[in-house]
């Protein structure tokens, strides 16, 4: 029996993996269908910066949604809708003629990508012991990273066979529906749908008489501790997006045609994120013991200081940028493994999707304001160098913010009023 339900572990594990990781080419796939797209709807890029606020803004709202209802509904169905509704709007999106229309379908689509994260994640809390989550949930957010490299390398094919802007939403997102179906099939909730026992930690934790939606947010956002955390992340979402869709317009303009390894530079920033995501997974639980605190400030403080370094640095000095790409993927994607264990470690295993959701939405709320700030800046100046500022600037805010919270080791003793 165990050796079952070891099997099983990894076999839900390895399911939701591949489905995040086909999950980007409906997001991610954006920020290269930026420069023809400007030209072809004659939009300034600060406009472009809010079509992509609008999708950040939906995803965000998601989350805060879909993360609450993932402690009460079946994850299975949740992800599977998302990801076929999300492929219904990318398709959409290429066949639309005005920025006006493209902004309300990708807003939805946000909303329908964010049907994904907090509900795995929940099957993930569900499916792995205490001590091996920091393992899972960093081999989850690698397929994150990988995701992005996915979608990176797809386009950056498509582009280079001179393929129109409008085939970035209607190729790469049919293997998003592929995937999805596979996700419907295999995954299961709960260990106990098999006929396992649940572990201890979920079993241990006491339930409330009523215990409704109201009160499962009222537990989340009364822990000061686990709010500071998501102010943390919101900064490194920032960050993170600030180089995911800007760093292609970036490299777009700097005359790829006559050199195209320039656009082979931008592929190992999410090679670089999807390592750093398995990299800190392994190690907040190894060398860090646990300490996903002093984890994420040690990586965000280095993503500081290397942003900084592809600003000073000559562009022109290809292999240094390759270097420095990958390994500012590295430091700035990898803490999010384990800020996502911060959920169960701080709130319990019943309220995970709840506080995945809400630290997400933060997010997403930091990263939507973001856009159209790069947009405007780069507008302003003629001159998109300077996002590398920006986002060092804010991965050394993400770092002061955790470096304030205290984590909570009793979580359940938080005195919450049902009403």
């Amino acid at each position: 029996m165990a050796k079952k339900f070891r099997n099983q572990q990894w076999v839900m594990l390895l399911i939701c993996m591949l489905c995040y990781l086909f999950f980007y080419t409906g997001r991610h796939n954006f920020g290269w269908a930026v420069k023809d797209m400007s030209k072809e709807l004659n939009i300034g890029y600060a406009q472009v910066g809010w079509i992509s606020f609008s999708m950040l803004i939906g995803y965000a709202v998601g989350q805060f949604i879909n993360g609450n209802l993932a402690d009460r509904f079946s994850a299975r169905f949740m992800v599977v809708t998302g990801a076929y509704l999300s492929v219904c709007m990318n398709i959409a999106i290429s066949f639309s003629q005005s920025a006006g229309l493209i902004m309300i379908f990708w807003a939805f689509n946000g909303y329908f990508q964010s049907m994904a994260w907090a509900p795995s994640s929940k099957v993930i809390s569900n499916w792995w012991s205490k001590e091996e989550k920091g393992k899972a949930f960093g081999l989850f957010t690698m397929s994150a990273g990988l995701s992005s490299a996915v979608t990176y390398l797809l386009s950056i094919v498509m582009i280079q066979q001179h393929m129109e802007w409008r085939m970035l939403f209607r190729l790469p997102v049919l293997l998003l529906l592929v995937v999805a179906t596979i996700y419907l099939w295999v995954i299961r909730d709960k260990p106990s749908l098999l006929g396992f026992q649940e572990f201890e930690e979920n079993r241990s934790e006491p339930s409330a008489p009523k215990e409704d939606w109201v009160r499962r947010y009222k537990v989340v956002f009364n822990n000061k501790g686990f709010m500071m955390a998501s102010l943390s992340f919101a900064f490194e979402s920032m960050a993170r997006y600030g180089l995911i869709f800007w760093v292609p317009v970036h490299y777009l303009g700097e005359n790829w045609k006559a050199n195209p390894s320039y656009l082979w530079v931008t592929f190992l920033l999410p090679i670089g994120m999807a390592t750093g995501a398995l990299s800190f997974g392994i190690l907040s639980d190894s060398l860090f013991k646990r300490n996903r605190i002093a984890s994420i400030r040690f990586g965000m403080l280095i993503s500081a200081g290397l942003a900084l370094l592809i600003y000073l640095l000559p562009a022109e000095n290809i292999i240094v940028g390759a270097v420095l790409m990958f390994f500012v993927g590295f430091f700035v994607y990898g803490p999010q493994a384990n800020f996502w264990t911060l959920s169960p470690e701080m709130l319990g295993n019943k309220y995970t999707g709840t506080g995945i959701g809400l630290m997400n939405m933060c997010g997403y709320v930091f990263a939507a304001l973001g856009e159209p700030m790069f947009g405007h800046v780069i507008d302003l100046l003629g001159n998109s160098d300077v996002i590398f500022i920006i986002v060092s600037v804010i991965c050394l805010l993400s770092a002061i913010v955790i470096s304030l919270v205290k984590v909570n080791k009793m979580p359940y003793l938080t005195k919450i009023p049902v009403s």
